[in-house]
């Protein structure tokens, strides 16, 4: 593990389509492995304000759903980091909010990594 990173699991129970919680701490969601055996879906994500009772939609200033388009089985993905920054209670969540895709076959485990988040000014 390095120092400037963290890495943490959700699990994706089989026939389901959201995680469970997961708490980043003091650390941004900066890139996620995912699972090799991903059925393909977007990724999108829950957060909780007050430590895991209420969980909202992660949008963006414009009200947009942070979402991952497109990932692929077994691989690494780079996200945004500025887009979690107020994210400390996750869930990431197989499809968007309006038509979650179950993952069939097996529960996927999808490992998440955070790193201190340093604004350029």
């Amino acid at each position: 593990m390095s120092l400037l990173t963290k890495t943490g699991t959700v699990t994706i129970a089989i026939n389901t389509a959201l995680s469970g919680p997961i708490c980043l701490g003091s650390g941004v969601l900066c890139a996620i492995k995912m699972s090799a055996g991903w059925d393909a879906a977007a990724l999108t994500f829950q957060v909780s304000d007050d430590g895991g009772t209420t969980w909202d939609e992660l949008r963006d200033s414009s009200g947009t759903a942070i979402t991952v388009a497109s990932p692929t089985a077994a691989y690494r993905l780079e996200l945004d980091a500025s887009d979690f920054k107020s994210a400390v209670f996750l869930k990431v969540r197989s499809g968007t909010s309006a038509s979650p895709v179950n993952q069939t076959g097996a529960a996927r485990v999808l490992t998440l990594i955070s790193r201190k988040f340093y604004p350029v000014s």
